[in-house]
């Protein structure tokens, strides 16, 4: 189901629209000038039958909180940089051959002639 159909939906709630129908999603999308499909907006309207979006929006908060979250980049960074101090030149060697390249890339890209903007 298309996101452009819950949001309208979920506006109209705000609005203070307890159980929104077709056609009071229907007038926000024409007010946002968006393109809909009559039988799409039958369907989520059927769908939310006998239904509150905060509970279903809190139903599916807590199965997106089971997934976990965030992070985990930082304590990457952290085991690689024990390596390379611990474990020897093969590692610092890399490290100095990848930055060198992104250097040189770098600097190509400042000797062209060529103006995106001009």
């Amino acid at each position: 189901m298309g996101m452009k159909y819950l949001g309208a939906y979920l506006m109209a709630v705000i609005g203070g629209k307890e159980a929104p129908t077709a056609e009071d999603v229907k007038a926000i999308l024409e007010a946002g000038g968006i393109e809909f499909e009559q039988e799409m907006l039958d369907k989520l309207i059927e769908r939310m039958d006998g239904k509150q979006a905060h509970e279903l929006i809190a139903e599916g908060y807590g199965k997106f909180a089971a997934c976990g979250g965030g992070g985990g980049g930082g304590g990457a960074a952290a085991p690689a940089a024990g390596g390379a101090a611990g474990g020897g030149g093969a590692a610092g060697g890399a490290e100095a051959k990848k930055e060198e390249k992104k250097v040189e890339e770098e600097e190509e890209e400042e000797d062209m002639d060529f103006d995106l903007f001009g």
